[in-house]
């Protein structure tokens, strides 16, 4: 049941999302999602090469499983459907990947003791490119494979206004489109949300200052300038992307065929606490 299981805990996530595979690839191995688990709570623990644990109070390790939940989710979703093209197993192994190594480019490395992961913000995907095409090899994840993961993963990051990325297949541009709805629909599904928007300002403000961005051309002013601006960008950036760029994919979250969708309930619910609070402080 979509947004019942508790992100918190890896091996919540990592149980809930075998049990979907199996759900969908009825027979079929589930080793690389059990090792993809395994590994990525390495990464995340600082257990990996030379990089230090996750230090981020926003992008922590807890969104990368709410985004690979909702990821889970939705592809289980839209197989139970029967939609058309159907992905085959290693398709989803490689969307699980990506979901699971999105924000690894958050990570310092050891000799970085300056600041927390939030500096690189600006940089934090083709960091995570890096990162996921020096892992994934050692995985039994071949260059065509990786290259999916890599477009993916690049996906999740923003795009210039009236450009396309470019997909080799329509299964490569649907594998991206679900990984990237659930980077958005998952955190702002999350029961804190609205009380977590400190904390990612506090990053983009880390980020700005460690780039040197003048004020003037910061994108936010203060907490309370994102906050305020949070309900529209919802209605206004994310919703349209979500239906257009990113190919309706949210609605496969649904529960049933046209009946309750959770996680987008869960996101209107945040707003309007977030817009209450926008009139209630009068910004």
């Amino acid at each position: 049941m979509p947004l019942s299981i508790d992100t918190t805990k890896e091996s919540a996530v990592a149980e809930a999302t075998r049990l979907l595979f199996a759900r969908m690839f009825p027979g079929v191995s589930d080793e690389v999602v059990r090792n993809l688990f395994i590994d990525t709570a390495a990464i995340f623990k600082g257990q990996y090469h030379d990089y230090l644990a996750n230090d981020l109070k926003y992008h922590d390790y807890r969104h990368t499983l709410q985004v690979t939940m909702c990821f889970a989710d939705l592809m289980a979703g839209r197989h139970a459907t029967g939609a058309t093209p159907v992905l085959t197993v290693r398709q989803f192994e490689i969307g699980l990947a990506a979901a699971l190594l999105h924000d690894t480019g958050y990570l310092k490395t050891r000799g970085d003791r300056s600041g927390t992961g939030a500096k690189y913000t600006y940089c934090h995907v083709l960091r995570s490119c890096a990162l996921a095409a020096t892992f994934l090899p050692t995985r039994g994840f071949g260059m065509d494979e990786i290259d999916s993961v890599l477009g993916a993963i690049r996906r999740t990051g923003p795009t210039a206004p009236g450009s396309q990325p470019h997909f080799r297949s329509s299964v490569e541009q649907i594998t991206a489109a679900a990984v990237t709805s659930a980077d958005y629909v998952a955190q702002m599904a999350a029961p804190d949300y609205p009380d977590e928007l400190a904390s990612l300002y506090a990053e983009f403000t880390e980020s700005d200052n460690f780039v040197g961005l003048p004020p003037n051309r910061r994108t936010f002013k203060s907490a309370e300038d994102l906050q305020s601006r949070t309900p529209a960008f919802w209605h206004k950036v994310v919703r349209p992307k979500l239906e257009k760029d990113f190919l309706g994919l949210c609605r496969f979250l649904e529960e049933t065929p046209g009946g309750p969708n959770s996680y987008l309930e869960a996101v209107e619910r945040n707003i309007a606490v977030i817009a209450a609070r926008v009139r209630s402080s009068g910004n």
